[in-house]
């Protein structure tokens, strides 16, 4: 019996034994196991904690619940129709202003300033350019519906007040006006003016449509991130385990890049923080009276005037945005993220067909002049100008290399002493910090022979292009 009850014992122990050692293996099989991971093919399902009315944009949200009879649960929980959310926006279409009462609502300055504007308004002024806005505006609800963070917020579908198209009747010069806020581009980059980039923020293009030749040899700022981008994709591309909806997307990403890094080294291109451009839709490129890059064009704000060019080309669907430059004139407040005025209270007036070819770097004397003929087809105004500076830095003038002396003449004497030029001025004070003098730079200006041609030299004026 001993025996027996030992053998008994024995056996128990050992099944438990194995029982412990399967429970605890059976854990580390299952993590052991790699996951796949899950490839998007649909918009996500709204779950969890979510704060519904932030996914509209700004839009107004009228919520209720509304509950009939059904069959039992389990029969409802597979019917399609059983528990259904019906989507429905209510967008009111805005009318455009048309009259010289309804713009001095937005702008009461604008007849003072203009005075010559009543006599360029007519019955028809109001453009087909507007309805077609909205038209597109609706248009890209209706696709996006089924994304509620993809839709139109309630700042840029309203973003357009008007747009008119204009002839002054003596002169019977053409303009669009549009009144509209102020969104921010800092977009643009030109390595001839300014070798450094002026950062990157977010949706930052270093292109603009406004474009010319490369001038210099010297690399576009932007030029080694882009080709990184490039690389990188390409080795996602090479991968063996890239599938191959990622490889489709990856081959537009690539032709984008390569055509990008291909016009980075042959162009250069406005500068949005330095540079007075404004930006319109690609629509308005279209059209009997289409607006181009290079048109010369005028911002009015406030009892101010100023002169600019149409230099970059946006989305369809929205309007009112200009260069980062204007933007701080407005409001020293403004940034790439913070725009300088929300309300539809800018004007905006574009000379159709005033583009001057070649393009080239943009000239702030030129274009002063040009708007302010333009400015005097439509009846003058009451004020001058806005005058611009350019806020670019010269690029410095290399210091020259002095010819060496003949063997036989070269004597030992004591370094000459640096003399400080006392018409020099200060070094004025850039919007941009530029790179400092080396030190061998310095050693060069220093040890000048007083034979050579002066080592500081006045910066060359830019020509008119």
């Amino acid at each position: 019996m001993l025996v027996l009850f030992s053998a008994l014992f024995a056996a128990i122990v050992y099944r438990w034994i194995s029982l412990e050692r399967l429970q605890r293996a059976a854990p580390l099989e299952i993590f052991g196991t790699p996951t796949p991971e899950p490839t998007a093919t649909r918009p996500p399902v709204i779950t969890g904690k979510l704060d519904t009315a932030k996914l509209f944009n700004g839009i107004t949200l009228h919520s209720t619940v509304e509950t009939i009879p059904g069959a039992d649960a389990a029969t409802e929980r597979t019917e399609p129709e059983s528990y259904v959310l019906d989507l429905k926006l209510l967008a009111r279409v805005p009318s455009p202003n048309k009259t010289i009462e309804e713009l001095t609502k937005v702008s009461p300055q604008l007849p003072t300033l203009l005075p010559g504007l009543p006599s360029m308004l007519s019955a028809d002024s109001v453009s087909p350019l507007f309805a077609q806005l909205y038209d597109t505006k609706v248009r890209m609800l209706r696709e996006n519906l089924g994304r509620l963070d993809l839709l139109l917020s309630r700042h840029n579908f309203f973003d357009c007040q008007t747009v008119l198209q204009l002839q002054h009747p003596q002169t019977h010069r053409k303009a669009l006006l549009l009144q509209a806020d102020m969104d921010v581009d800092a977009d643009g980059s030109d390595a001839d003016r300014l070798p450094a980039g002026t950062g990157a923020p977010a949706n930052f293009k270093p292109a603009t449509s406004y474009r010319w030749q490369k001038k210099t040899d010297a690399p576009n700022p932007y030029l080694d991130v882009t080709e990184e981008r490039l690389k990188h994709t390409e080795e996602e591309y090479a991968l063996a385990t890239t599938t191959p909806a990622r490889k489709r997307e990856l081959r537009n990403v690539i032709a984008e890049l390569r055509a990008e890094v291909s016009t980075l080294k042959k162009f250069s291109f406005l500068i949005g923080a330095t540079d007075p451009f404004i930006v319109v839709p690609g629509a308005f490129t279209r059209g009997a009276e289409p607006v181009k890059p290079g048109d010369y064009a005028l911002v009015v704000f406030g009892d101010a005037i100023y002169p600019v060019i149409v230099g970059d080309v946006g989305p369809n669907d929205k309007v009112g945005e200009a260069s980062l430059r204007i933007a701080k004139e407005l409001n020293g407040l403004s940034t790439a993220y913070n725009r300088p005025v929300s309300d539809l209270k800018v004007t905006y007036i574009i000379f159709p067909g005033t583009a001057d070819k070649p393009f080239g770097p943009p000239d702030l004397e030129k274009i002063h002049a040009r708007c302010e003929t333009l400015l005097k087809e439509i009846g003058s105004a009451s004020v001058p100008l806005h005058k611009w500076e350019n806020i670019i830095p010269p690029s410095p003038t290399p210091s020259p290399t002095p010819s060496p002396l003949p063997s036989s003449s070269v004597t030992v004497s004591s370094p000459p002493t640096a003399s400080v030029n006392p018409s020099v001025s200060p070094s004025p004070t850039f919007a941009f910090p530029i790179r400092s003098p080396t030190p061998i730079e310095h050693s060069h200006a220093a040890t000048a022979p007083a034979s050579s041609p002066a080592v500081a030299r006045a910066p060359k004026k830019k020509s008119k292009q």
